[in-house]
């Protein structure tokens, strides 16, 4: 579920910075009153964590999810 919504703020901070390079406009600043305003920062810092949490998603093993078997009935 965390890796969920790391994910979700990730790509929120991504279509953010598409928005900076293709538009010239700071979504997350004009709603967080500005680039250096409280919400904005704290949004910022939420999508930064968010990235580090990320960092973890590639260093993963994924060989060891668990598959449950599915029960077949014989006849």
């Amino acid at each position: 579920m965390l890796d969920k919504i790391a994910l979700t703020l990730l790509i929120i901070g991504g279509l953010n910075w598409g928005s900076i390079g293709i538009f010239q406009f700071d979504l997350v600043g004009f709603i967080g009153g500005g680039q250096n305003g409280v919400v904005a920062r704290i949004i910022y810092i939420v999508v930064a964590l968010a990235a580090v949490w990320c960092i973890s998603l590639l260093f993963r093993d994924t060989r060891d999810t668990v598959v449950k078997d599915r029960h077949v009935r014989q006849a």
